[in-house]
């Protein structure tokens, strides 16, 4: 769960609402099918996120849920698990994380800002690669064009103990490295994927960096992958060389900016 924070949204000319499915819960194992991939990030005691496997060690997450809310510290990656298909107490896979990177371009700070949501991602490399059959990872994708359908799955503050699955939102509106959508989201879908489905094969296209109103309509606020993504492999990749875990130094910022909107870190 992330901290409520007060920024101006700038005017979004958002098109009317298409016609959105609800959440449903997947609660069986029927339900899910093809979406084992994801998984709720627990982060010690300081809440949960939701993450998605991109490979068998690689976790694809929101960089600002590396942080702890209160202080602004980067969450030690011991304190970090991956609850592959988290559902109902209990996971297809646990995992600790050996790595965790996010954005080198991103900072946290009490303080929000449009600007960040473009490099609000993260990676988590695990202690052990998830090898199981009924596990595929994710493949990713570029980005949705706006009035393109997509979905998600996650989890949130109300439904912690097994992922629902929006089948169908939409892109309201994209800006560079960031997608404005009208799929729910709540706090704990930090990180969440966003998909689209091609030939019947989900891939990710976004993940979740926040949730905000526009004149009263509520919105999640998706980073792009493409470019910040290859970023945070090469981020990945030089630390995994380096054999270090990343302890960066941040100042947190506390106060907010009165505005017509809210933006919150779900």
């Amino acid at each position: 769960m992330r901290l409520v924070l007060g920024v101006v949204l700038l005017a979004l000319a958002l098109p009317a609402l298409a016609q959105e499915s609800p959440l449903v819960a997947l609660q069986t194992g029927d339900d899910t099918r093809g979406w084992e991939a994801v998984g709720r990030i627990n982060l010690g005691d300081r809440g949960f996120c939701t993450g998605a496997l991109i490979a068998v060690d690689l976790v694809l997450t929101a960089a600002h849920c590396l942080f702890d809310k209160e202080t602004g510290a980067r969450i030690a990656s011991g304190e970090i698990e991956f609850l592959a298909g988290w559902r109902n107490g209990r996971a297809i896979a646990y995992r600790g994380v050996r790595r965790a990177v996010a954005h080198p371009d991103y900072i946290y700070a009490g303080v929000d800002s449009l600007d960040r949501v473009a490099f609000d991602v993260a990676l988590l490399q695990l202690d052990q690669p998830v090898r199981l059959p009924s596990v595929t990872p994710f493949q990713t994708d570029a980005r949705p064009q706006k009035g393109d359908k997509v979905g998600i799955v996650s989890y949130a503050q109300d439904r912690a103990d097994a992922p629902s699955l929006q089948e169908v939102c939409h892109v309201l509106d994209h800006r560079p490295g960031m997608l404005v959508l009208s799929c729910n989201v709540d706090f704990g879908s930090s990180g969440a994927p966003i998909f689209v489905v091609q030939d019947g094969v989900a891939k990710v296209v976004s993940v979740v960096s926040a949730k905000a109103e526009v004149n009263g309509v509520r919105v999640a606020l998706g980073t792009a992958l493409q470019e910040p993504l290859t970023a945070v492999q090469a981020a990945l990749a030089a630390e995994a060389g380096r054999g270090q875990t990343g302890t960066a130094r941040v100042r947190l910022l506390s106060g907010g900016v009165a505005g017509g909107a809210k933006f919150v870190k779900p």
